[in-house]
């Protein structure tokens, strides 16, 4: 058996290994951008959406009678082989390229279209069968598959995304319920504020994710709307009367996406405004768990010399010269996502703003930005809950003394004493070690007993207004 093939475009011949489901137009990107060592196989979610694409196309270009439908058939059955999760391997131009994505779109009609000679029986290069542009591409373009294929994609992780933030809300939701009744010191700049329980503390960071849940979902909308159909630049040439009004009820059908038409399909060849928002949401999503994750580290901070009010789960030794040394490395691997998904934001930005005229030629790089700030919030989310949220300890003991001891109490006074007369008693307090009560009494302002009887904790957690 021959171990290679040769394949030909309009620049010459090539030779292809045989065992090779790509071609020529994938051999030449190959060879031309040797960028980032990851190839479109590292996203799964895009190959897969990609397949559904073509399989939409291949089934409305059947009913229009653009193709047959034994190549029809044969071409979906491929796009089912891709969207099992099979011949992924295939796909090996590189994520980061010229050419507004044309090798992605080649490197899949190829890999479809030799996988779908293959169901009919045929040798792969096979082309005067079955062929990557004629048949595979029909009615299509790169510029409105890629750009579709990257929505669809982004949908699939922004599904993903939003199962793993709704576990880590379950998460703090959890702890907040656990730890309803103990009381704290709260603070704000750092410094001792007023009391507050850890319930309450946790309860705010469950809510901020499920905000931001939120907000993703209403990004998540924006991508729905594709331009399949528009072809090269919206105008839909080459594409047959109906094929648009087709073709994306079928997409919508075969990915279970629930993509729509974009109204104006010249408009949307070259906006990639969606993708601006949808970052700047990621971002948001990601600088908002980094202050949590911030807080957990400040929280946990010791365990001797610092805040120590709750305990972090022990994942590994923290040091390789200090025995005994444990580090919060789950939160700060979220921090360091948080960082990245920053700087995707101001690379998808840049490549936004860049575009020109009717195109915009960076939609891979803001593709694959996107996709790794996905998939790596995605994970992160998951690692923090699962191997440090669901585990956090209270520091009772430490947590009780404080509210014992806190001058901070006082702030309650004010609408009994003044802020006068509640600034003094925080004051002597600090510098004489005596507790606020007796300090009170000291100074003539209230009786021991009646400073008690006000300065209940857990009565200076909720909005009470105390009375003399």
């Amino acid at each position: 058996m021959n171990e290679t093939r040769i394949e030909h475009d309009f620049l010459g011949e090539m030779t292809i290994p045989e065992a090779a489901y790509w071609g020529v137009h994938t051999a030449r990107a190959v060879d031309n951008f040797p960028i980032s060592g990851q190839t479109v196989a590292t996203l799964p979610e895009l190959v897969r959406a990609l397949a559904f694409v073509k399989k939409a196309a291949a089934m409305a270009n059947s009913q229009l009678g653009v193709i047959s439908q034994a190549h029809c058939a044969a071409i979906v059955k491929a796009c089912d082989d891709l969207i099992a999760g099979r011949l992924h391997e295939q796909f090996v131009v590189d994520v980061i390229q010229g050419g507004a994505g044309t090798s992605t779109n080649m490197n899949a009609n190829e890999v479809i279209a030799n996988r779908a000679l293959e169901h009919l029986g045929y040798p792969k290069g096979r082309y005067d069968v079955l062929h990557p542009n004629d048949h595979v591409n029909a009615s299509q373009s790169t510029n409105d598959v890629y750009p579709t294929a990257l929505r669809v994609s982004a949908w699939f992780g922004i599904e993903a995304l939003l199962a793993a933030m709704a576990d880590l809300r379950g998460a703090f939701q959890a702890k907040a319920e656990e730890f309803e009744g103990v009381l704290k010191i709260g603070r704000t700049q750092l410094q001792d504020a007023v009391p507050m329980t850890l319930g309450q503390e946790f309860l705010s960071y469950a809510i901020m994710i499920g905000e931001d849940e939120a907000r993703l979902r209403e990004a998540r909308l924006l991508v729905n709307e594709v331009n399949l159909g528009a072809t090269a630049i919206g105008t839909g040439i080459n594409a047959p009367a109906g094929y648009t009004s087709l073709v994306v009820p079928m997409l919508a059908q075969v990915s279970g996406v629930p993509v729509v038409q974009a109204a104006n399909l010249v408009e949307a060849t070259q906006d990639t405004g969606s993708f601006v928002q949808l970052s700047g949401v990621l971002k948001r999503v990601a600088c908002k768990l980094s202050k949590v994750c911030n807080d957990l580290r400040l929280l946990s901070s010791g365990p001797q010399a610092g805040f120590g009010d709750i305990k972090l789960p022990p994942r590994q030794a923290g040091s390789s010269i200090m025995p005994g040394k444990v580090n919060p490395v789950i939160p700060e691997v979220m921090n360091q996502v948080a960082f990245e998904v920053i700087g995707n934001d101001i690379t998808i930005t840049m490549a936004s703003e860049a575009g020109q005229l009717q195109l915009n030629a960076f939609e891979p790089i803001m593709g694959y930005s996107i996709h790794k700030s996905v998939r790596h919030l995605t994970r992160a989310c998951r690692t923090l809950q699962v191997n440090c949220v669901q585990g956090i300890q209270a520091n009772l003991p430490l947590l009780a003394s404080r509210v014992a001891e806190s001058v901070t109490l006082v702030t309650a006074l004010n609408p009994i004493i003044g802020y006068e007369k509640a600034a003094l008693i925080a004051k002597t307090a600090l510098a004489t070690g005596g507790t606020i009560a007796q300090v009170a009494e000291s100074l003539g302002i209230m009786s021991q007993a009646e400073m008690n009887a006000l300065l209940i904790p857990e009565r200076l957690t909720q909005p009470v207004r105390l009375a003399a």
